[in-house]
């Protein structure tokens, strides 16, 4: 009987047999694993590592310097705090601190239920509303602190 493990592991052998040796093809093998899994797994970077030929802390230099990488599923609701200069100069740090104490996760973390990830991103293009956050892509522009608990009662 195969379980959902061994999915995962098939579909990650037919992936990695593509990219076996190919070190320039790094990014590429990270996306179409990104793609499949809707993030990269941790529990699979040691297998990637050993089909490209590339150093683990490589790859997890990758998958950390590009922010279309995930190392965790995504949540129902994904949070993003922009940390632009705008938005950084008019609050966002304690929107961040709110969203942390609120949530009780960190920057780059979900919460238990999954329902909830909390990131930051640069600029998203709406200065004239900052501080700005972003949830599933929909902008909330001129948030304050005391609004927190409102915006994502709202996405229950």
């Amino acid at each position: 009987m195969n379980t959902c493990k061994d999915c995962a592991k098939s579909k990650l052998v037919k992936i990695l047999k593509k990219y076996q040796n190919k070190p320039n093809e790094a990014i590429h093998c990270l996306q179409e694993v990104q793609e499949c899994f809707g993030y990269v797994p941790e529990e699979f970077l040691s297998e990637i590592s050993k089909a490209l030929n590339v150093p683990e802390a490589e790859l997890y230099g990758i998958i950390t310097f590009y922010a279309l990488f995930r190392l965790t599923p995504k949540a129902k609701y994904n949070i993003d705090v922009c940390m632009g200069t705008a938005c950084f100069i008019q609050g966002a740090d304690g929107l961040v601190e709110e969203l942390e104490r609120t949530l009780d996760i960190k920057m780059g973390e979900s919460t238990k239920d999954g329902k909830f990830a909390l990131t930051n991103t640069r600029c998203v293009g709406c200065c004239g509303m900052a501080p700005v956050l972003t949830v599933n892509g929909e902008v909330h522009g001129k948030v304050k602190r005391d609004q927190i608990k409102g915006i994502l009662e709202n996405l229950k």
